[in-house]
């Protein structure tokens, strides 16, 4: 466990800590207990924090060469690094994930995004472009200039606040950019935790900016601001199209990583044990409270008795308790809401007639737990429709490549999908059919600061990470000069 007691819990703007005029309370998933009372920005908050972002922007922060904003980065990320084991704890104990997977792999990836992004900075370049000059009257000289957008914010979910945070604060910065963060109601204290690193680091004040608060308050300000520029959101598909009708008022650019059903597809000549391994960590990481959540497993007829068997195996072993018991695995959901979502998804998948393997249940504990959970059924299925965000899976049969497809696409949701399988050409072929944003074969879900990453159909629009995250927060501008 970690002591709370002297993490900010207000509002950073400007580079100063103020108080909200309004607080809200959280909750320790662990216990159901009260953990903190936080700050709750309101809409003349959110005008205070555009306002200091836009002078940043347009003042120091601007005028800051490159190489000395990868500086600033770097040296962020070393704090990050220096401060590992309390951002972890300070995560897990506000949203249940087991200790030893916050330090071992989200905190390691928001580091690496930031070291990433830092070495962009000073690489951010146009290009010459040849033309047939003016009006065929005289010859030209054009160029394109990459520049920042001015002031974005960043939405974060709670699922995933500091990994999530570096996909979109790493690229902001490094392309000049100031930012507006707006971590989720229920996972704050990391992400205020991390704002003290940034003043610590040095950045002039206003580059960066922490707004805790309501969703329908400050998140709704902020995509509503005429001086927010893009708005950069990982949540629901619900409130990723609330966010794109608001956008539209003032033309703000977006990136919108919303929901997921991701398919993970074992083919009958996969290494089954790999798979049912690689099966179990997209179902069971994180509580299953994942995006890319591999809650669609499809498996060959072949092997489809086998995957069964093994998934069960894999959830009756997870050991589900508190988040900071080293032998704990799966720990609990963010919140009772959360819970009970999941329950009621319990019940509909055993009154559709879905078979439980495993789980199937809510214990009858203090926290916001629920059983690791393995259904087999079919595709229909609501199950097998709906993103639960929790530890429930289903195992599917199919019976040729093309019907694997099939049911792969056979979603609204198109974040990622796995495959499974020794073929190489299968692998290419069935990677280019499946309607997916990313594909991992051999491997659940893989994630690099290197790689770009988003979804399609309601799973989003916009991609992060990789060059895609350059481009992603900068403007081409051309110039053209008529010699």
């Amino acid at each position: 466990m970690i002591d709370i007691s002297g993490v900010r819990t207000g509002l950073f703007i400007g580079g100063e800590w103020l108080a909200a005029q309004d607080t809200f309370t959280t909750h320790n998933p662990a216990t159901g207990a009260p953990l903190v009372e936080l700050g709750a920005a309101s809409t003349a908050d959110v005008d205070a924090a555009v306002a200091a972002a836009t002078a940043a922007f347009r003042g120091e922060w601007g005028a800051t060469a490159p190489s000395a904003k990868s500086a600033l980065i770097n040296k962020l990320a070393d704090l990050v690094e220096r401060d590992l084991d309390e951002l972890a704890a300070l995560e897990s104990i506000d949203m249940g994930r087991p200790v030893g997977v916050s330090a071992a792999m989200m905190v390691p990836n928001l580091i690496g995004s930031l070291r990433y992004y830092a070495g962009w900075a000073d690489k951010i370049n146009g290009e010459l472009i040849t033309n047939d000059g003016y009006m065929g009257m005289a010859p030209t000289h054009a160029y394109t200039k990459r520049e920042p957008l001015g002031v974005v914010a960043a939405i974060i979910p709670w699922n995933a606040p500091l990994m999530i945070l570096g996909w979109k604060l790493g690229p902001a910065l490094a392309c000049g950019n100031t930012v507006i963060i707006k971590p989720a109601e229920d996972a704050s204290l990391s992400i205020l935790k991390f704002a003290e690193l940034v003043a610590e680091a040095g950045f002039p004040a206003g580059t960066v900016n922490v707004l805790p608060g309501r969703g329908a308050v400050a998140g709704e300000a902020l995509s509503l601001h005429p001086g927010v520029k893009k708005i950069s959101f990982t949540g629901s598909t619900a409130t990723g199209r609330r966010i794109l009708q608001n956008s539209a008022a003032t033309f703000k650019r977006t990136a919108l990583e919303l929901g997921g059903k991701a398919p993970q597809i074992v083919f009958e000549d996969a290494n089954l044990e790999a798979a049912i391994q690689g099966c179990a960590i997209g179902l069971f990481m994180n509580q299953g409270e994942v995006c890319a959540a591999g809650t669609r497993i499809l498996a060959h007829r072949s092997v489809y008795d086998a995957v069964v068997d093994g998934l069960k195996g894999a959830a009756q072993a997870q050991v589900v308790g508190d988040p900071f018991d080293p032998a704990t695995t799966m720990g609990p959901l963010v919140n009772a809401s959360q819970r009970d979502k999941v329950a009621g998804y319990l019940k509909k998948g055993a009154d559709e007639g879905a078979q439980v393997v495993a789980g199937g249940s809510v214990p009858d504990v203090p926290g916001y737990f629920v059983e690791p959970t393995v259904f087999a059924g079919t595709n229909e299925m609501t199950v097998a429709r709906e993103e639960i965000f929790g530890p429930v899976g289903i195992v599917i049969p199919f019976d040729s490549d093309e019907q694997a497809v099939a049911l792969a696409n056979d979603n609204e949701y198109g974040l990622s999908a796995t495959i499974w399988t020794r073929d190489l050409s299968r692998a290419h072929t069935v990677s280019g059919q499946i309607e997916s944003g990313a594909i991992g074969v051999n491997g659940w879900s893989p994630l690099a600061p290197q790689l770009p990453w988003g979804g399609v159909k309601s799973s989003g629009i916009g991609r992060e990470l990789g060059y895609e995250g350059i481009l992603a927060y900068t403007e081409p501008k051309t110039v053209t000069i008529v010699l």
